[in-house]
């Protein structure tokens, strides 16, 4: 017995002398930009890709034709998102940002959905409203929008399915309800 109040004082002594530091960030850019190449004799490698020399950059490494063409939304959801990252704008390598374009048709959706550690923003290029109708572009640039978890299928479509009677409790429906969603096909939008 005192052996063990011995051994709780001093680990209490030490546990005060010595306090546990954490900390927690995402690192600064190490540069203004870092236009992504497929070379693998460049000497930088960052964010999982090759730098191309800077003084070589053009704008054509920031830029990408073809986004203003409409696409289709003949899908369940009516809508279509096209992603564009580094892969198709070699200058956003390292920026923190991506792009994408997302086409609705009437009553189309995009839906709920997150991006774990992101910002999303919003610019309607176009619109048309008719009684509730939107025949809309909704361009939009989301910082790493590779991660996207949409709700519906995290939640309904997870394997393991999430328990039927968590989901009754939780969202308060019927058991029969839920087992319903939970059999149903969720489309990935992305």
């Amino acid at each position: 017995m005192m052996k063990s109040v011995s051994y709780l004082v001093t680990l209490a002594m030490l546990d005060s002398a010595f306090p546990l530091l954490a900390s927690a960030f995402d690192p600064s850019p190490l540069q203004d930009f870092c236009v992504a190449i497929n070379d693998s004799s460049s000497a930088v490698f960052v964010n999982g890709k090759f730098c191309k020399d800077p003084n070589l950059a053009t704008a054509d490494d920031f830029f990408l034709s073809g986004i203003d063409i409409p696409r289709s939304t003949s899908n369940p959801l009516g809508s279509n998102v096209t992603r564009i990252t580094v892969d198709q704008i070699p200058g956003l390598n390292t920026l923190g940002i991506s792009l994408a374009r997302i086409d609705f048709a009437p009553y189309g959706v995009n839906p709920p959905h997150t991006h774990p550690r992101a910002t999303e923003v919003l610019v309607v290029l176009e619109d048309q409203y008719r009684t509730n109708q939107c025949s809309c572009s909704f361009p939009i640039s989301i910082a790493k929008i590779q991660e996207v978890i949409t709700i519906a299928n995290a939640i309904f479509g997870s394997n393991p399915p999430i328990n039927p009677d968590v989901l009754t409790k939780a969202f308060q429906l019927d058991k029969d309800v839920i087992n319903y969603l939970q059999k149903q096909l969720w489309w990935n939008n992305d």
